[in-house]
């Protein structure tokens, strides 16, 4: 679980994008957090600051889609699907597909069955 949590190459299961979901949100929450509290710490204009909040935020963002695009590699699709609103729910509750796909194996190894003969017969 979590193997290249920044790539965007392979599948992932719903459990492993469910606490991605849930690790994006809490990252974000706490940049608005650190920001804001360096805002009345330092007394100061938020310009300035606001440029540290997207220090902070732009390795959540680039982790969060990179998990987004492995999750529609599970089902099959594209990365470019998550542009599509409401598509993150389908990611949480769909099935992945049994097997292997274009995008890698079945990150659950059932239906696996291809690979395993194929290390049988090496």
């Amino acid at each position: 679980m979590f193997k290249n949590p920044f790539s965007f190459h392979g599948r992932i299961r719903r459990t492993e994008y469910g606490l991605s979901v849930i690790i994006a949100v809490f990252g974000y929450f706490l940049s608005i957090f650190i920001t804001s509290l360096l805002v009345t710490l330092i007394k100061t204009d938020a310009t300035g600051i606001s440029l540290l909040f997207w220090v902070f935020y732009i390795p959540i963002a680039w982790f969060n889609i990179a998990q987004n695009t492995k999750r529609c590699h599970d089902l099959g699709n594209s990365g470019w699907y998550q542009l599509i609103p409401l598509y993150g729910f389908w990611l949480l509750f769909a099935e992945g597909n049994p097997g292997g796909n274009e995008y890698g194996p079945n990150p659950k190894t059932i239906g696996n069955y291809e690979e395993l003969s194929e290390i049988g017969n090496a």
